[in-house]
Order: C-alpha cells, then structure tokens, then sequence
C-alpha cells in the first residue's frame, strides 16, 4: 500500500467525522506534518504525519513532532489502514 493511498483513506476518515484535514505546509520550516486535523466539537486539532505501512519517520520530523508535543499539541503518526479504522482514539 503506498503513502498516498493511506493519507486518502485518513482524510476521508477525517471527513466521516465531520472534521477537516489540510494539507499542512510551512515556507520558513521543513519536516512539518502532513495535516491539520480539526474535529468537532470544539475544534480539537491533531497534528498527523501520514506514512506508508512501515515507513519511517525522518529524524527532523521526529524533532518537529516532539517540539509540537512539548507544546502540549497532539501528534500522531499514521501508517496503517488500522490506525485509520480506530482514529481518533489513540493505540
């Protein structure tokens, strides 16, 4: 299963919910997660790094998603079918 097929299956996960999921980027920093997540009620935001099954994340991506946690900001690294299935619980 490739990146793309995941990160489709999210997003209309996400939509199900009645939430949105942007494609996030930032001109002034790399290694950003792929989508903002805003679910309702109240606007909850998830920070998601969308993976193929077994794939990685790179070491800046690591340091970003834990820089955002130290903020008290939710991140979560999708790469399964499963991880969809359940979200946005965490597992």
């Amino acid at each position: 299963m490739l990146e793309r097929d995941i990160e489709k299956a999210f997003v209309r996960k996400v939509k199900e919910l009645g939430g949105t999921a942007e494609k996030f980027t930032s001109p002034n920093r790399r290694s950003v997660p792929d989508r903002i997540i805003i679910l309702p009620p109240g606007g909850r935001i998830i920070f998601a790094e969308i993976k193929r099954p077994g794939g990685k994340v790179t070491d800046a991506q690591a340091r970003d998603h834990e820089r955002r946690r130290d903020l008290g900001c939710d991140v979560r690294v999708i790469d399964s079918l499963e991880q969809i299935y359940i979200f946005p619980e965490r597992n």
